[in-house]
């Protein structure tokens, strides 16, 4: 991989991981359109192909640390200190003053009637809606590693399928839910629909943002929890195929990866920092349109023969 590629790439993922439009599906053309280990045979290509994209994430990990960093703070220390009350006999305090997250101070309370704050509850939210992808992500993994993520007929029709699913969460959705309301079917549904995003063009921001309008949650709300869901998949995903990346991947691309990576971050941020405050005034319509648009034109170079389906 060029310093080039790892310009392109990094650009991309930066720009597409957090806006609901595919990251993989733009990521597996800039490949293409960069030629990206041409030359190496198809199944090892998609599995370097695939190795590549998950370490370039983490720059975009690193991103959603940095932006939310406060928060998670917050979340961390809450989570601590509230966990500890409860096993001393103590009623949990609220913490909550000062967090972005929340605009009431008052607990809430978990389904097991103990007295947890905000912050701590939502702690056990991302890490139940964690629980989906990684079960799907360990039963598939070959699946995911090999050339089905990267057929173009399958890219296009999840950009397709999650842009209409996305369209009727808009309509039905009654966007009144703030992060303090969430519970735990809140978690499941949005960590069912982050696993969704294991097919490739189905978006992880997408389907996530998707599920929490179904939820009844609003704009801002679901793509806040979106991004604080991403964190340990995007880094479970990342470490796990940094250590494939270290074997499948040639030793002189190593600098260019680093790169990469740093790129993505810098961009992630950036494209965070849109996608919030677009959502307070917007709806997802226009990523809807231009998946549909997108996921269309595929198609139809698929099908004339313009394109070919495999990698």
């Amino acid at each position: 991989m060029t310093l080039f590629q790892a310009i392109v790439l990094g650009i991309v993922q930066g720009l597409t991981e957090f806006i609901p439009i595919s990251s993989t599906a733009h990521l597996v053309f800039a490949a293409r359109a960069a030629g990206l280990y041409e030359g190496v045979e198809a199944t090892l290509r998609a599995e370097q192909t695939t190795a590549t994209i998950a370490v370039v994430q983490l720059g975009t990990l690193l991103a959603v640390l940095a932006y939310f960093w406060r928060d998670i703070l917050h979340i961390s220390e809450s989570f601590l200190r509230d966990h500890l009350a409860l096993i001393n006999g103590q009623r949990a305090r609220s913490v909550s003053k000062g967090s972005s997250l929340y605009q009431s101070g008052e607990p809430i309370r978990d389904n097991s009637g103990r007295w947890l704050s905000p912050e701590a509850w939502l702690g056990w939210l991302v890490i139940i809606g964690s629980i989906p992808v990684a079960v799907f992500g360990l039963v598939f993994r070959k699946q995911i590693e090999g050339t089905l993520t990267k057929n173009l007929w399958v890219i296009a029709t999840m950009m397709i399928v999650v842009a209409i699913l996305l369209g009727i969460a808009e309509l039905v959705g009654k966007r009144t839910r703030s992060l303090a309301e969430l519970g735990a079917g809140d978690a499941l549904a949005v960590g069912f629909a982050q696993a969704l995003a294991l097919l490739p063009g189905a978006s992880r921001s997408g389907s996530t943002i998707m599920a929490g309008l179904f939820a009844g949650q609003l704009r801002e709300t679901a793509a806040r929890f979106s991004f604080l869901l991403s964190i340990p998949a995007i880094a479970a995903s990342g470490i796990f195929e940094l250590r494939a990346a270290i074997v499948k991947l040639p030793s002189d691309s190593y600098l260019s990866l680093a790169v990469a990576t740093m790129v993505s971050g810098i961009v992630g941020y950036a494209s965070i920092w849109f996608l919030l405050r677009f959502l307070r005034a917007h709806s997802t319509g226009i990523f809807i349109f231009y998946r549909l648009i997108v996921g269309g034109l595929i198609l139809v170079a698929l099908s004339a023969g313009y394109l070919s389906a495999s990698v």
